[in-house]
């Protein structure tokens, strides 16, 4: 493909990124322009210019990328998520939740504790999104009551969740990523260790060091344990590894029982929640949607290909080796906002490129999880970032500043590259 036609492939990114980007940063004020209507106008030019096809065609292959497998799963529980997030906040689950954590944790240690509990999920349930539905209504809530920013506990939320989402044994993206690469989980493990827990550990002792003149509200009201039951729920049945979506219906349940039991609402109430909280999660679902199709267009005109081709046409060394596999993930992450389906993308080329260059394939997965989680995590159209922006109501391009660990691990994980680092794996 020439570079004339590939660039104009990737150009509906490029104008998505110059409507909401740009000007937003020129008006001062990134709610000027809707996230909504920034993907909508990318999406009319990405249909415009691919040629060769009649605009039925091409409105149908913008569509079908709009209601893939996975993104259509991805929507289903954005759809439980907001039922459940709504029901459980009109029957006082997050006040009850954070007079619980205010009464457990002294104000200082509320940024490193949210962070370690964001770790400790996503490592044990394997999913970044299971971690943040969990625990973001309860970050939020701590924001109102701590004066902390909403955006910048999201953020302590979001960030952490990545770090089982890069590590657990049952990741998707950890089973894919040694499957491509042929190697066992237990190695990437150990390769990616060496990578996650200096930075982990780093961000910990920075969220104990910011955390250190936050000041505990004086005057915690009593907890009322039975309004943290819909939560610890979730979070139980999550940790043993329950489908994402049987968790939140079980935790739907569980906030009408409890509701109505505590008399904050009868069946109608209950209902009634539940749909406001479906209807709240509408602007994140057309923006998942119309990201879906953008991207497929991408995908059809031979963006991805592109990108692909051309950074693995100068490779001479094991470490440019490394580092065109850390940028084919990277770039196909932005491309896709999925790091799973990225991974699947570049697995084949990445374990061709390792072969050809002698690179470690226990290093090779641990390469295209890391960055790939990395990227993920960095992206306001992520399903990550969209889910917390949904749950917490903030503005995700709010979140990205605050996202300490995915930027860190990504430093990290260049470092270890081009160091080559760690040396039994390189």
């Amino acid at each position: 493909m020439s570079n004339k036609k590939g660039i104009l492939a990737l150009s509906p990114l490029i104008v998505f990124v110059v409507i909401y980007l740009a000007t937003s940063i020129i008006a001062n004020d990134f709610y000027k322009v809707p996230l909504t209507v920034a993907f909508m106008l990318a999406s009319i030019y990405a249909i415009a210019i691919s040629g060769g096809l009649p605009l039925k065609k091409r409105i149908f292959h913008y569509s079908r990328g709009a209601s893939t497998e996975n993104l259509i799963l991805m929507l289903w529980i954005f759809v439980m998520a907001g039922a459940f997030a709504n029901s459980a906040k009109e029957m006082g689950s997050i006040d009850a939740t954070v007079n619980l954590t205010l009464s457990l944790l002294p104000g200082n240690m509320i940024l490193a504790g949210l962070f370690v509990a964001s770790c400790f999920i996503s490592l044990s349930i394997g999913t970044s999104v299971g971690t943040i539905v969990a625990l973001c209504p309860i970050a939020a809530g701590l924001a109102a009551s701590t004066g902390i920013s909403t955006a910048f506990l999201v953020g302590v939320v979001v960030g952490g969740s990545f770090f089982g989402d890069n590590l657990s044994f049952i990741s998707d993206t950890t089973i894919i990523a040694t499957s491509t690469q042929g190697c066992k989980l237990s190695d990437k493990f150990r390769v990616n260790l060496f990578i996650t827990l200096p930075a982990a550990l780093i961000i910990l002792i920075i969220y104990v060091v910011m955390g250190a003149g936050v000041n505990s509200p004086t005057n915690v009201p009593e907890v009322e344990y039975l309004k943290v039951a819909p939560y610890l729920v979730v979070l139980i049945t999550a940790i043993f590894g329950m489908n994402v979506m049987a968790v939140l219906a079980i935790g739907l349940l569980c906030t009408g029982v409890f509701g109505m039991i505590y008399g904050s609402y009868d069946l109608f109430g209950w209902f009634s929640s539940m749909g406001t909280g479906i209807t709240n999660m509408g602007e994140l679902i057309i923006i998942t949607m119309m990201a879906g199709g953008l991207l497929e267009i991408i995908r059809l005109n031979g963006g991805i290909d592109y990108i692909i081709s051309k950074l693995t046409a100068h490779v001479h060394n094991k470490r440019g080796a490394e580092l065109s596999i850390a940028a084919l993930v990277s770039i196909v992450g932005v491309c896709t906002a999925n790091n799973t389906v990225a991974i699947l993308t570049v697995g084949d080329i990445s374990k061709k490129i390792g072969d050809k260059y002698g690179l470690d394939n226990r290093k090779c997965a641990s390469i295209l999880d890391t960055f790939s989680c990395c990227v993920q995590g960095l992206i306001p159209y992520g399903a990550q970032v969209l889910m917390g922006a949904g749950l917490a109501a903030v503005n995700p391009i709010e979140i990205i500043p605050c996202l300490y660990y995915p930027m860190l691990l990504g430093v990290v994980a260049l470092i270890a590259i081009l160091l080559r680092y760690p040396r039994r794996y390189s």
